[in-house]
């Protein structure tokens, strides 16, 4: 019960790591909301764990809004924001990726982070307490070609994590992230330009502990860097990787 009682949104909530993420944070002993923009799947992983699901378009701002005043409505304050929402462009050429895709990942990869630190940060900062974690990636430390502006995005998070936590050591709140390689999640065949048998054996390959991330591992991960027993940890971009950066 290493998060009793915390209230804890997860954007993306609704499959892959964010599934796996407030599945560990619930299982901890956290009131988790579980933010997605398919309201049907957030609604079976809340109805799963005991939490409640929302609505929200985490790249638009008055969507975001919404979640926050539904969140100070119901509890008054939050604990723990994950910033898990996340999505790629079709493997190319940099210079082929159209701008639309480009937008998209933009939007949701990093405008997120800004409007939800909007949202939230000033009621973490009137507490002088909170847990941030971003889910940045494997990509934003290691680059794979072809996912150019996937992997900009995710530096851009890493970035903005360190960032954020210095400026907002003063008030009591931590922000780390981390960096997960691919893993058998509906993004994987975006992240490998396809599904095929060979495919997954060339990528996994690359990973030393030869499999992929669960989403297991990262509720694990998230749930220790979110808890107070990580009290002294800021900043922080942990690889949960199997080895593929080192």
């Amino acid at each position: 019960m290493r998060l009793d009682e915390k209230i804890a949104v997860v954007t993306g909530g609704a499959s892959g790591f964010g599934a796996g993420i407030a599945r560990k944070f619930a299982a901890e002993g956290a009131r988790v909301v579980v933010a997605d923009v398919n309201g049907d799947a957030a609604k079976n992983v809340a109805e799963e764990i005991g939490g409640v699901a929302r609505i929200c378009d985490v790249s638009d701002a008055e969507s975001v809004s919404d979640l926050a005043d539904f969140m100070y409505e119901r509890w008054g304050h939050l604990d723990i924001l994950v910033n898990n929402a996340g999505v790629t462009h079709v493997p190319g050429p940099l210079d082929e990726v159209d701008l639309d895709a480009f937008e998209r990942v933009g939007g949701v990869n990093m405008r997120s982070v800004y409007l939800t630190a909007r949202a939230f940060v000033p009621g973490m900062k009137a507490r002088r307490a909170g847990a941030i974690l971003n889910v940045a990636s494997t990509g934003g430390v290691s680059p794979r070609p072809n996912l150019t502006w996937y992997n900009a995005t995710k530096g851009w998070m890493i970035t903005a994590t360190k960032a954020m936590a210095i400026e907002l050591a003063p008030f009591g709140i931590r922000v780390n992230a981390i960096n997960p390689v691919a893993g058998d999640t509906p993004l994987l065949k975006s992240f490998m330009g396809g599904d095929t048998p060979e495919l997954r054996a060339k990528f996994l390959a690359s990973i030393p502990l030869g499999r992929f991330s669960t989403p297991e591992d990262m509720g694990n991960a998230a749930c220790f860097l979110c808890s107070d027993e990580a009290s002294m940890v800021t900043g922080v971009a942990m690889e949960v990787d199997g080895g593929r950066c080192i």
